[in-house]
C-alpha cells in the first residue's frame, strides 16, 4: 500500500504501524487471532509486515499448491478486517513496546532528535515509529479512517513471487480480487502529502545520556526526491557507494587515520525529499579532531579529484554485484518492488542498474555541491554526562558558519 508515516500528521502518527499489527488479528473470515492463526498453521504459512515512511506491506508465504488458498487469505485479511476492542487493547502495548525498546538504543534516540530538528512539524511524516500517546489512545475508528482513506487496489499492488505459472497466478488473483471496487478518488490527490520544508540554517545539538556508552554523531541534510530528481536519487546511491570503498578519502581520513571506528554517508530514497544521513562512532580520544576532519571532508565532496575513476567504477561493480544477489532470493524481490513501486516506479526498479553504470564524475560533483557542500544540516551528538563532561564536545560541536 502507498501509505505509512508519509501520510500521518500529529494525530495519526504510528498508527499505520497499529493497522499492520492489527492486519494479523482478524477478519470477516477468520473472526478471532485464534482462527487466523490456524488457518495459518494450516496453510504452513510464514507471515509478516513492514510499516515505513511511503510504504506498508503485508506478505505470506507457503506452498505452491495453497496459491488459490493463500490468496483467498490476503483478501479476507487486507479488505474485510475487525478492529475488536480487545484485540487492540493487547496490541498497543505490544506497538508501544516496540518505540520503547528503540528508545534503549542511543542511535535511535540520535535519530529521533535529528528527525524533529530536520522536519520541523511535518516530522510525524518521516516517524513510522509513531508517538506514546497516539499509539496508547488509538480507538477502533481511527483503524477505519485509516482503512477507508488507502486501503484501495488503486492505491495497492499485489506481487506473487515464486514457482508458478504466471497465467495461472493472474487467473487466480482476478477470481479473488475482481469486484474488490477502487476509490472514487486519488487518495494522495483527496488527502495531499504537505511538501517539506528547505533547511534554512544549520542546527546543532548535544544529548546527554546514560545508555550512550561511546558517543555517536549524526548529520542529516534534504537531500533529492523522485518527483524532482530521480536523477539524483541514483546518483546519491553511487556516490555513497564510492565513499564506502577502503580506497577512499573519506575511509582513509576517518577511519584509518583512527578517528573513527564507523563513519558512513547514506541516501534514503524517498519520493517526497529523502535525507542524506551520516553517521559515525567517533574515536572518545580523538573527538575534536574527528569532528574538524569530517568537516574538512564534507567541504572537499564536491572537488572534482575528491573521487577517481577507478573509484567511480569499482563502486558500480559493487552496486551491480550487490542488485544481483539481492534478486537470488524470491521472498526478498516483492519486497524491492513493492518499495521502490509507492516511492519512484517500476520502470526505476527495472532500470536501476543500467541508471547507476550512467553515472559520472561530473553527476556525482554536481550532486555534492547541489545538496552537501556548504548547503545547512543538523548535527547532532549523543553522549553520557561523565564523557560529556570530560570531552567537552560543546566546545567545538557548534555552528561556525
Amino acid at each position: 500500500m502507498k501509505n505509512g508515516a508519509y501520510t500521518e500528521g500529529p494525530e495519526y502518527s504510528g498508527l499505520s504501524h497499529l493497522f499492520e499489527h492489527m492486519f494479523f488479528k482478524a477478519n470477516k473470515d477468520y473472526p478471532d487471532q485464534e482462527k487466523f492463526i490456524r488457518r495459518t498453521e494450516e496453510l504452513g504459512m510464514v507471515w509478516n509486515g513492514t510499516t515505513d515512511v511511503e510504504r506498508v506491506n503485508y506478505f505470506f508465504t507457503f506452498d505452491k499448491d495453497s496459491l488459490m488458498a493463500g490468496l483467498q487469505f490476503m483478501n479476507a485479511a487486507i479488505r474485510f478486517p475487525i478492529y475488536r476492542t480487545e484485540d487492540m487493547q493487547k496490541e498497543r502495548p505490544v506497538v508501544d513496546g516496540e518505540f520503547q525498546r528503540g528508545e534503549s538504543d542511543p542511535g535511535f534516540q540520535l535519530w529521533i532528535e535529528v528527525q524533529k530538528r530536520c522536519w520541523g512539524d511535518l516530522f510525524t511524516r518521516k516517524n513510522p515509529i509513531g508517538e506514546h500517546d497516539v499509539i496508547n489512545t488509538a480507538t477502533p475508528e481511527k483503524m477505519m479512517i485509516i482503512k477507508d482513506k488507502y486501503y484501495y487496489p488503486n492505491n495497492s499492488i499485489l506481487v506473487i513471487c515464486g514457482d508458478v505459472q504466471h497465467e495461472e497466478a493472474f487467473e487466480y488473483a482476478q477470481k479473488v480480487f475482481r469486484d474488490w471496487k477502487s476509490s472514487e478518488f486519488n487518495p494522495h490527490e483527496k488527502y495531499p502529502i504537505p511538501e517539506f520544508p528547505q533547511m534554512e540554517k544549520y542546527s546543532y545539538f548535544i544529548k546527554e545520556s546514560s545508555i550512550a556508552q561511546t558517543p555517536y554523531v549524526m548529520l542529516q541534510w534534504p537531500g533529492p526526491d523522485f518527483r524532482n530528481d530521480s536523477a539524483g536519487t541514483v546518483i546519491a546511491d553511487v556516490f555513497s557507494a564510492i565513499l564506502r570503498l577502503n580506497a577512499s578519502k573519506w575511509q582513509q581520513a576517518l577511519i584509518d587515520k583512527g578517528l573513527a571506528t564507523y563513519a558512513d554517508l547514506n541516501y534514503v530514497t524517498n519520493k517526497y525529499v529523502g535525507p542524506i544521513q551520516v553517521f559515525a562512532v567517533p574515536n572518545p580520544g580523538k573527538m575534536k579532531e574527528f569532528y574538524r576532519e569530517l568537516m574538512n571532508q564534507i567541504s572537499h565532496l564536491g572537488d572534482a579529484d575528491y573521487f577517481t575513476e577507478e573509484q567511480i567504477a569499482t563502486a558500480k561493480e559493487v552496486l551491480r554485484r550487490n542488485q544481483i544477489r539481492s534478486k537470488e532470493k524470491p521472498s526478498s524481490l516483492p519486497s524491492q518492488l513493492t518499495y521502490q513501486w509507492c516511492s519512484t516506479s517500476l520502470d526505476y526498479f527495472t532500470d536501476y542498474a543500467a541508471a547507476c553504470q550512467a553515472v559520472c564524475k561530473d553527476d556525482l560533483v554536481n550532486y555534492a555541491k547541489k545538496y552537501l557542500v556548504d548547503k545547512p544540516f543538523v548535527a547532532g551528538m549523543i553522549i553520557n554526562a561523565e564523557m560529556n563532561k570530560q570531552l567537552k564536545p560543546g566546545d567545538y560541536f557548534k555552528n561556525d558558519k
